[in-house]
């Protein structure tokens, strides 16, 4: 049985307060169906800024994802750590934990927008120093003890559920990304498929003395939308898988390694690429993917079509895949 996501990031461009509210109200109404159709996860990611209303407020919608369900878990992949104070960010996840009974999951990155450091009047050039502090301060906060923070003693309440801290792991697509995950014994999510940095990390490890694992995407980790008719999708709804595409590859540079990376200008480009798939149930079941992530509000699509892509999933497809 493959892991199962359901990815929410909330675009819509050119949208109104109340299409936008709307928006969100959708998204907790498919995490609340997934959860009762025993989806493993929810993920949900962190911009700012951005033009088509990208989500910035990953933990806020994790506490409304976990005030809707019972079981599913949330990823919050990635959080950009030197974009938040280190003890309220420690307070905050503590308390979701708390809420959730440890179903939280946290990738921290330092992000690739040098626009979202300048929102925050947060120094770009200083993103490496400010996540190892971030991460180093989460550890020791959640132990509940009396420790230094820069030059004065504190104290962070409440305890966290998970012992002995909530899951916490280290994303990105660098060597200094690995070595800083193998530092502090935090296991590594490399942000693509990448089994030559899994290798060094796991180097590391033995020179730090530590212990980790990875958490790798597979090699083939499209993104899914589920239609009993492929060629209609693309046709009405094409345009929202490509508007998000294009979004999120404007943001990377060269050196950025992204499992969901697309090359694609027009619609027939990106159906052809396969980074973004439209799949019949049937098809679905026999692609043999080690994961299924449904991105069922992609680029703006309508809460509807949504819906009905995230029931193809859950009462045709998970049926089938469990017997």
């Amino acid at each position: 049985m493959p892991v199962t996501v359901v990815r929410f990031n909330l675009v819509e461009p050119d949208a109104t307060p109340a299409s936008l509210a709307a928006r969100y109200a959708a998204a907790l109404d498919m995490a609340r169906y997934a959860d009762e159709h025993g989806v493993t996860t929810v993920q949900t990611e962190e911009h700012h800024g951005a033009a088509n209303n990208w989500l910035p407020s990953p933990f806020t919608f994790a506490g409304a994802v976990f005030g809707a369900t019972r079981r599913i878990a949330v990823t919050v992949s990635a959080v950009i750590g030197p974009l938040h104070d280190p003890l309220r960010l420690a307070e905050d996840i503590a308390v979701l934990d708390l809420i959730s009974g440890g179903r939280l999951v946290t990738v921290a990155g330092i992000g690739y927008r040098p626009e979202e450091y300048a929102l925050f009047d947060v120094d770009w050039q200083r993103r490496g120093r400010l996540q190892d502090e971030l991460l180093e301060t989460l550890l020791k906060a959640w132990t509940g003890e009396e420790f230094a923070y820069r030059g004065r003693p504190v104290r962070v309440t409440p305890r966290p559920f998970t012992e002995p801290h909530p899951l916490l792991l280290v994303g990105g697509s660098s060597k200094a990304a690995a070595r800083r995950a193998a530092r502090l014994g935090l296991p590594f999510f490399p942000s693509a498929h990448l089994p030559e940095l899994e290798a060094y990390y796991k180097e590391r490890l033995i020179e730090y003395g530590t212990e980790g694992w990875t958490m790798m995407p597979a090699a083939e980790t499209p993104l899914l939308h589920l239609a009993e008719d492929p060629d209609r999708v693309w046709e009405r709804y094409g345009r929202h898988f490509l508007h998000e595409a294009r979004t999120y590859a404007s943001w990377q540079s060269g050196g950025i390694r992204s499992a969901v990376r697309s090359a694609a200008t027009t619609v027939d480009e990106l159906r052809a690429e396969g980074v973004y798939r439209v799949l019949t149930p049937e098809q679905c079941v026999t692609q043999g993917l080690d994961s299924l992530v449904l991105h069922p509000l992609c680029g703006g699509m309508p809460p509807e079509e949504g819906l009905r892509s995230l029931r193809l999933l859950c009462e045709d497809v998970l049926p089938r895949l469990k017997d």
